[in-house]
């Protein structure tokens, strides 16, 4: 289960994205946030893999 927050953020020459997403531990059974700054046209491959 992954929840979709994006934030744009704006640099002098980059455009980047914070995503963050809701990954459930196998282990535990606990939910956890996964934070990570990329491009734009990288969000969704990024949100999409396990």
């Amino acid at each position: 289960m992954a929840k979709k927050t994006v934030a744009t953020l704006q640099s002098s020459s980059k455009r980047l994205t914070k995503a963050i997403k809701m990954v459930k531990s196998p282990k535990t059974g606990a939910y956890t946030f996964v934070e990570s700054v990329m491009a734009p046209e990288r969000v969704n491959d990024w949100l999409n893999k396990k």
